[in-house]
């Protein structure tokens, strides 16, 4: 990505709306301004810096464009650090097209995606947990999202991490001390205490990752999987869920072959709520592709949603599913989300505990049971082996919000929240998926430069080990991230960000 020259780009979202911005950074944005703007009073003597001032936004041949509202922001003092100018005009593509296309014939060019974050990264006015929290409030999908990455932009993160690295360098200068005076009398790191600070470090370290659990449905949405028997009622529970009709309802078994992803909140949690096809042996070479992967989706999930049909009674052949889903969801897990560099699966705290099963039974159609006598099928088990149960009939909407509520308590508490219906709180740390990867690298060196102090390897060889875990973290803020790391995180940003 560039960092030289002046860039323009649209800084509102596409579509229609009542008003547009467009955003110019660089040396020459303040006399691009100059020459896109026409100013309505006759007493404007030039751009009093953030001031908005009234009048037409006209093209490089001066014909006029629009009425708009410019301001002029000196930098450094600026979201990117340099100059910086917007024009405020109706909010019409039409219009925001023909104003960025005169910015660019006066001497601007298009804005790469990121390219103004990144501008604000490289020339010191955020660390890049800042910068990637900015991206984050834009595509929070609920308050609780906009919360962590609300910290995150505030530079907590950054700032605890800047914390445990420090600790490291000094560590590191007691490491050069005992090395360099072996026999002065000085004090000498005993092996003990380099182990003490390494594990101290190394709780920092695990405490973020058990955050990055706890955060990370409210950050990207939590994977949620309907599953069962065909006909069992999934596309109809997905409906009433969504409250929209989005999946086919049919009595014909088989109809969903393929899966369906929706977001939703469900009591307030983010979920990415996915109807999958009907669990059952078939010859069909298509609705096979669709088991294997629902299969693969329960395997995922940090919670399935195993849908009964209460009308027909929790059977053999439905207990023998729910112990085949669990047992599947027991030993696969969800998946290592912090893939390839080990970080802890969803589904496991970092310390090693043994992943929470996370199945709700959903008996279905319990409007249909009543009418049939079969009260009993679905009214007592609170539990079916060892799952708990929440009876709803889809088609009418009963239970639906308690089914909802269940969902939300089961999965935060699966991630590890200490309140299973709490919300993150304003200052609450959560590192994202990147973040949480380096953690786990940074994580596994201090691990091992403990294993080498205890097994008496000499300290000027454990100072290799503890450099890399100090340049580990500081690859999270920024100051030693590869470039091809920056270029994919920058090139996920809007272009008018």
């Amino acid at each position: 990505m560039r960092q030289e020259g002046t860039i323009a780009a649209i800084a509102t979202p596409p579509g229609h709306g009542g008003i547009g911005i467009i955003r110019i950074s660089g040396p020459d944005s303040h006399a691009i301004l100059g020459r896109l703007f026409l100013p309505a009073s006759p007493r404007f003597a030039g751009f009093r810096p953030w001031m908005l001032h009234r009048g037409r936004a006209c093209d490089a041949a001066g014909a006029p464009l629009d009425d708009v509202l410019a301001v002029a922001m000196p930098g450094p003092r600026t979201f990117t650090g340099e100059d910086v100018a917007e024009i405020h005009c109706h909010g019409g593509p039409a219009v925001l097209a023909a104003v960025l296309e005169a910015a660019c014939a006066c001497g601007a060019r298009l804005a790469e995606r990121g390219e103004f974050s990144r501008r604000s990264f490289l020339n010191g006015r955020m660390d890049l947990t800042q910068a990637e929290a900015v991206a984050e409030m834009i595509a929070a999908p609920a308050r609780g999202g906009l919360r962590l990455a609300q910290a995150r932009l505030q530079g907590l993160l950054g700032a605890r991490v800047a914390a445990l690295r420090a600790r490291l360098l000094d560590l590191r200068a007691q490491v050069c001390v005992a090395v360099d005076f072996p026999e002065d009398e000085v004090d000498c790191l005993a092996p003990d205490a380099f182990v003490a600070e390494c594990d101290a470090v190394s709780g920092g370290v695990r405490g973020l990752l058990t955050a990055h659990e706890r955060g990370r449905c409210w950050q990207d949405g939590a994977l949620v999987v309907l599953a069962g028997h065909v006909n069992a009622g999934k596309s109809s529970l997905m409906n009433a869920l969504l409250g929209r009709r989005r999946a086919i309802v049919t009595d014909m078994p088989g109809t969903t072959r393929d899966f369906i992803e929706e977001p939703v909140q469900l009591a307030g949690l983010p979920v990415r709520l996915v109807d999958t096809a009907g669990l059952r042996d078939t010859g069909d070479i298509v609705e096979q592709e669709g088991v294997r992967i629902s299969r693969d989706l329960v395997a995922q999930a940090d919670l399935v949603l195993l849908v009964v049909d209460a009308a027909a009674g929790v059977g053999h052949a439905e207990r023998e599913l729910l112990r085949q889903v669990r047992a599947q969801h027991a030993r696969d897990g969800a998946p290592d989300r912090c893939a390839p560099d080990g970080c802890a699966p969803a589904g496991s705290a970092p310390d090693g505990h043994e992943p929470n099963q996370r199945v709700l039974v959903v008996l279905n159609k319990i409007d249909l049971a009543v009418e049939a006598g079969a009260a009993d099928a679905f009214q007592c088990p609170t539990e079916v082996e060892g799952c708990p149960c929440v009876p709803v009939s889809a088609l009418r909407g009963q239970g639906v919000d308690a089914l909802a509520a269940a969902a939300r308590a089961m999965v935060l508490a699966g991630l590890g929240g200490a309140d299973a219906c709490g919300e993150p709180e304003s200052g609450d740390l959560a590192p994202n998926l990147r973040q949480a990867q380096v953690l786990r690298r940074a994580l596994d060196e201090l691990e091992a430069l403990v294993a080498d102090v205890r097994a008496g390897v000499p300290y000027d060889l454990c100072s290799v080990r503890l450099d890399g875990a100090c340049a580990v973290l500081s690859e999270i803020t920024g100051e030693t991230t590869p470039a091809e790391v920056l270029e994919h995180i920058f090139s996920s940003f809007c272009i008018g960000k």
